[in-house]
Parts: C-alpha cells; sequence; structure tokens
C-alpha cells in the first residue's frame, strides 16, 4: 500500500496484516475517491474507523491542513502512529484519538471541530452509516459546504436529500457513495 499523489507520493505505508476487522481502502479506489474529491487544499478532515490511516494521510498529502484518525483497535492505532512517524507528519497536522465513534463525535464536538471532508468506513458488518450521519449532523461537525465519503459492501439509505450533490461508485463488491452539502 502506497501514497497515490500529493506531497508523499510513492511512499509505502504499513499496515496490520494479521488483522482481520482492519481493511485498508485499495490504491485505485483512493485514486479515484480523491479524483473525485478534486482539490482539498487546507481542508480539515475527520477519518472515522481510521484502520492503517491511509485515507486521512492521503488527504494530508494532497494538501489537508489537519487531520484527526479515529480508531478504537489499539492494533490500528499503533499502525496509524507508526506511518505518521515515518513520513514525519507533525502533532499540528495529524491527531490521533483512541475512541469508539459516538464518544469520538462527542468529544470533537465539545472541542469545536467542524470537518470539510469526513471519511466514513467502518467494519462492513457493524457500519452505522446513517446514525453516525445524523450524529454528525447533531452534534455539528459538519461545515456548510461539507463531503462525507463512505465506503461498504452494501448500498446504502442515506438522507441524499439533504445533500446538493451524490456520487456512487462501484469497484466490484465495495461501493463508494460521495456526499456534496
Amino acid at each position: 500500500m502506497r501514497v497515490i499523489a500529493g506531497t508523499y507520493r510513492h511512499r509505502i505505508l504499513k499496515w496490520p496484516e494479521d488483522v482481520k476487522h482492519i481493511r485498508p481502502t485499495k490504491d485505485r479506489i483512493r485514486e479515484a475517491i480523491f479524483g473525485a474529491l478534486g482539490d482539498i487544499n487546507e481542508f480539515v478532515c475527520l477519518d472515522l474507523y481510521a484502520g492503517s490511516g491511509a485515507m486521512g494521510i492521503e488527504a494530508i498529502s494532497r494538501g489537508a491542513s489537519k487531520v484527526i484518525f479515529v480508531d478504537i483497535n489499539p492494533i490500528a492505532l499503533s499502525v496509524i502512529k507508526d506511518n505518521l512517524k515515518s513520513l514525519g507528519i507533525s502533532n499540528q497536522v495529524a491527531t490521533v484519538y483512541a475512541l469508539e465513534d459516538v464518544k469520538a463525535i462527542q468529544r470533537l464536538s465539545t472541542e469545536g471541530y467542524q470537518f470539510d471532508l469526513i471519511i466514513l468506513d467502518p467494519p462492513y458488518k457493524e457500519g452505522k452509516y446513517e446514525e453516525i450521519i445524523s450524529s454528525l449532523k447533531a452534534n455539528n461537525l459538519l461545515k456548510e459546504h461539507s463531503i462525507i465519503v463512505t465506503e461498504c459492501d452494501h448500498e446504502l439509505k442515506l438522507p441524499i436529500e439533504e445533500f446538493t450533490k451524490v456520487r456512487n461508485y462501484k469497484y466490484g463488491e465495495i461501493r463508494v457513495n460521495i456526499l456534496w452539502r
């Protein structure tokens, strides 16, 4: 696994092969997602269920000014920190939280965060997409023109009427949804 484009282009990222619950987004899918997003320079991003951190690191490489990585798995958290350290990404640009999703949302709200880009890639079987998107809105974490990216293995019933633009992509069994506010 590698960084696709930007400052850290072609740099290799670690991921824990021994953990069956961590499923890094494949290079070609990350490339397609970020191609569809366009310019994310100076974005503040949330990588919820960060896994290896590949999506958030790709955002930093492409100009995001701040990425919050959230995961509850201790092995994933260790890999994220190792990847950030190996790339020399500072704590001012990347912050890692060892929290469960809802607790992380509440804490980030308390800390006054609002995000331009939110990446939701939970374990497929546990995916609470609708609940998490509602919680993000209820906790005021979405900016006026936020973008939400979801990755899953089934069609989602998302509140698309709340978004100005919606794009759906399918890569084999993987479905990616990009929602613009």
